[in-house]
């Protein structure tokens, strides 16, 4: 589980920086999936060169700024851990973290509809579950817990909210608003693929 965990910041920098290595994983999940050495050094080994890159070339190597790309899936993953007393692994969140914010990315018009179940279908066939409970849960006036993790991101990055979204497979973008109700979309989203 810890292994898989991992594989959930490959898809992560992937997604926001390198399409021909979100291509790779895709083609590759089935030996990704079952932890075919070879294929993990090479993930590995392309994950940490790209997060190098982003360290080194991305203009804030010490996240003075609010823009974080590489948190990517994290501003939910980050409330959802939270609110489930770390009963959910931190890969596994921010899997779960990836697929909402790629759905959500769709719903705004940034990302072309369908890639939303490509990344999906990638994370699920590399063994993450996409819905948890937690993603329900509501506080006593019925205002849903993970939108709330929206002000603890904001207080994270210092006061200003930025969120990492998709324009495409490899393309981040930075955004300083969130529609609150396309997040839900996106939850309900999540909820009907692990009904199914």
């Amino acid at each position: 589980e810890d292994r898989r965990a991992g594989i959930a910041e490959a898809v992560k920098v992937a997604l926001i920086r390198d399409a021909a290595f979100f291509d790779w994983i895709e083609a590759h999940v089935a030996d990704l999936a079952a932890f075919v050495p070879a294929t993990e050094e090479t993930m590995i080994r392309r994950c940490a060169a790209l997060h190098m890159r982003q360290i080194a070339e991305g203009g804030d190597p010490f996240e003075t700024g609010s823009a974080r790309p590489l948190d990517f899936g994290h501003w939910a993953a980050h409330r959802l851990e939270s609110i489930t007393h770390h009963q959910i692994r931190h890969g596994e969140a921010v899997a779960i973290g990836i697929a909402l914010d790629t759905r959500y990315s769709v719903l705004e018009g940034r990302l072309s509809e369908g890639q939303d179940e490509r990344v999906a279908s990638v994370l699920e066939r590399l063994g993450f579950r996409l819905w948890h409970p937690g993603l329900g849960l509501r506080d006593r006036e019925g205002k849903s817990q993970i939108l709330a993790g929206l002000d603890a991101f904001r207080e994270h990055l210092g006061g200003a909210l930025t969120v990492t979204l998709l324009s495409d497979i490899g393309v981040g973008v930075e955004v300083s608003a969130i529609n609150p109700n396309h997040v839900l979309a996106a939850m309900d989203w999540l909820r009907m693929r692990g009904a199914a």
